[in-house]
């Protein structure tokens, strides 16, 4: 591994780079190229220069390359992780730290404060450009062997940055494929039409909450902030016949709606109408009863005056039957003590007639 890299990413061993100063390891060399052909010509005596002046020069340079060796620089949203030996010893916030030089010592800074963006399914071509679709990351197999097309975006960062540099090689690729592996487990166990409707932050929940279990087993030092669908169809291939199939599904549900409201009205209509039967033969049944107890009562309590009384009981019997059997009759009355040469005068014609039906 080369000293840049050992030195903290893209530094050099002179502490140069994001937080260095503004010398460059080619400036310190023609600096010292310089310094050497000045102090060539103090010795050789061809300059003007002064022995004080020399010993300040060269102070300067010392302190220079001291302060570049000594010290490193960490950005706001970085933090320092120093390694003494290749060993992990000491995390230094923001700011201006000293250090020992390389290779005694070497830092890391990585940006623990800035959010990640991973696209899974789709890559972004430029503000003015249509997105690209990646068939090989979106298209999924649910659980009913249904294929859809997921495009969904992972927002993650570092929560801590020593595991982060030394449990993982890289970080993006491997929170990519746990993103692709946790996203592919859950629409495997679900069905489609969830997916396309009302289970897209179920969805995004679990695929959360894998992840993030997976992540902490690698050790992998990342926290997930938030997975969100972006798309859910089924390939471009079959969305006309899918359009169909989900129409023909819709009129099924709603001639099934109207079924059950059908039976909903005219259930209870029956059952109302069979209580009523019900209802009604209870009371027929119950005034039948009444009648017959009653009916009973009157011929017990007759039965009673007649023992009393048999033959004003009989009396009083056959003269109720009578004007029951007489009462709604036409009836002509003659009288049998008439005188003897009285011939009696029926005229038919001034009997009243009957009524049609009558009695």
């Amino acid at each position: 591994m080369s000293p840049n890299k050992q030195n903290g990413g893209d530094r050099g061993p002179w502490g140069q780079g994001r937080f260095g100063g503004p010398r460059s390891p080619r400036d310190l060399e023609e600096l010292l190229r310089r310094g050497q052909s000045k102090l060539k010509q103090v010795l050789t005596g061809g300059s003007g220069f002064s022995a004080p002046f020399f010993f300040v020069v060269a102070i300067a340079m010392v302190a220079i390359v001291a302060f570049f060796a000594f010290t490193f620089r960490v950005n706001p949203d970085e933090l320092g992780v120093v390694l003494y030996l290749g060993r992990p010893t000491r995390q230094e916030p923001p700011g201006l730290h000293f250090r020992l030089p390389y290779p005694i010592e070497e830092v890391h800074l990585p940006k623990v404060t800035r959010q990640n963006i991973i696209q899974i399914g789709v890559r972004s071509s430029g503000a003015d450009r249509k997105p690209l679709a990646v068939p090989d990351e979106s298209l999924m197999l649910t659980g009913d062997e249904n294929i859809v097309d997921i495009n969904f975006v992972v927002f993650w960062r570092i929560k801590d940055a020593q595991m982060n540099l030394f449990n993982i090689l890289n970080p993006d690729i491997t929170v990519k494929d746990v993103a692709q592996s946790a996203m592919r487990e859950v629409v495997g166990q679900s069905n489609i039409q969830p997916l396309l409707t009302g289970a897209r932050q179920e969805t995004e929940q679990a695929v959360h909450k894998l992840m993030q279990g997976v992540l902490d087993i690698y050790g992998a030092g990342v926290h997930i902030d938030e997975v969100r669908l972006q798309k859910v169809d089924p390939p471009t291939q079959v969305i006309d016949a899918f359009r169909d199939v989900q129409a023909a599904r819709a009129d099924q549900e709603r001639l099934q709606n109207e079924a059950h409201a059908y039976a909903s009205r005219v259930l209870p209509e029956a059952r109302g109408e069979a209580e009523r039967i019900l209802q009604a033969a209870r009371g027929y049944k119950e005034q039948t009863v009444a009648e017959a107890t009653g009916q009973t009562s009157r011929f017990l309590k007759v039965l009673e005056e007649y023992k009393k009384a048999p033959e004003v009981t009989r009396r009083r019997m056959y003269l109720e039957t009578m004007e029951r059997v007489l009462g709604g009759t036409d009836k002509i009355i003659i009288d049998g003590k008439a005188g003897q040469g009285v011939v009696p005068f029926l005229s038919l014609d001034s009997l009243p007639r009957r009524k049609e039906g009558g009695n």
